[in-house]
């Protein structure tokens, strides 16, 4: 079966056909990154407007590659929520547009599943159940993974997730947009014992975070050295700063597994991409004798090709939708629509 499956759910555009959920016949992005960068992050508006003018020649250039076309193509998927409501509101639109043309069933696909569905690509013996650690700029979710379908949602952030904790800090560094990648280059050879960060926890609820606090640490630290006219060493702060991040990261997922019983650990969203948190994630789990599953570095960011993955499954579930889909800004990754 072949999905051809859509994404826009942010600033990237991409368009991917997808086989029986696993195989990538072709995957394509058309990236905003040099035109957001000017503005230290994403700008809604202008997010939407490129989508526009992008989506066409990236769904062609996705047959092209797959050597389709849209009569080979079983079914479309489509990124619906969550994430900026215009840019999902493209590919919303283009996608019915091609269901209503042709007569092929339309599927609705949950963001965060889909981050959790790249590990079907790069790891093609992973099945359910599992835990996984779901980290992106918006998002820092435990999540149990029961089924292809079913999901539990038992930790969350309180507050700033990971990512766009990484992401603040790092432009009161001074460093460039997107942060958090920026970020992890510029610690790569810094002392992570060099500055003393919080570790924040949330009363009552082990498997929660919270990372407000942790940011306003490192934005104090940085103040307070401006105004005794101290330098900051940046590779040591970011060190200091992201082994916080990921030593909050990794406790709650290790004290999750250790209480649910689960033994497959599983990482997604675009922090996963993160090399401290890979190495220490990688660590906890052979110390523990558990598996871990990552996706491939190409498929931890936006892309269409994890769309197409968790399309298929949604699809053999009987998630398809009519015109009548809309996009949502906000949903809970244990609602399919």
């Amino acid at each position: 079966m072949k999905i051809l499956s859509i994404e826009s759910s942010c600033d990237e555009t991409a368009a991917a056909v997808v086989e029986d959920g696993r195989r990538v016949l072709s995957s394509i992005v058309a990236s905003q990154v040099e035109e957001h960068k000017i503005y230290g992050g994403v700008v809604p508006e202008i997010a939407s407007r490129r989508h526009v003018e992008a989506i066409s020649g990236v769904v062609k250039a996705a047959l092209d590659q797959a050597e389709c076309t849209i009569e080979d193509i079983d079914a479309v998927a489509v990124t619906h929520a969550p994430g900026l409501i215009g840019a999902l509101l493209v590919g919303v639109n283009y996608a019915k547009g091609i269901t209503m043309a042709s007569g092929i069933p339309l599927v609705p696909v949950h963001h965060l599943r889909s981050h959790i569905a790249a590990n079907y690509i790069t790891h093609p013996e992973l099945k359910p159940p599992f835990l996984c650690l779901v980290v992106s700029g918006g998002h820092s979710h435990l999540v149990e993974v029961m089924d292809y379908t079913e999901f539990k949602v038992i930790g969350y952030t309180h507050d700033d997730a990971a990512g766009e904790a990484m992401d603040k800090a790092a432009r009161a560094m001074g460093l460039p947009y997107p942060g958090g990648l920026n970020l992890d280059r510029a610690a790569k050879d810094g002392n992570d014992k060099a500055y003393k960060m919080p570790h924040p926890r949330v009363d009552g609820a082990p498997y929660d975070f919270s990372f407000s606090g942790l940011k306003t640490a490192a934005l104090n630290t940085i103040n307070i050295a401006k105004q005794k006219g101290e330098e900051i060493s940046v590779p040591d702060l970011g060190a200091s700063y992201i082994k916080a991040v990921v030593d909050c990261l990794t406790e709650n997922t290790e004290k999750a597994a250790i209480d649910l019983g689960y033994q497959t650990i599983v990482l997604a969203g675009g922090v996963s991409a993160n090399s401290v948190l890979r190495r220490e994630m990688t660590s906890l789990c052979e110390k523990r004798g558990w598996n871990l599953y990552a996706p491939e570095l190409k498929y931890c960011g936006d892309n269409a090709a994890m769309v197409g993955a968790q399309g298929y499954f949604e699809f053999i579930s009987g998630n398809t939708a009519d015109l009548s889909l809309n996009a949502c800004a906000s949903m809970s990754i244990e609602q399919s629509r």
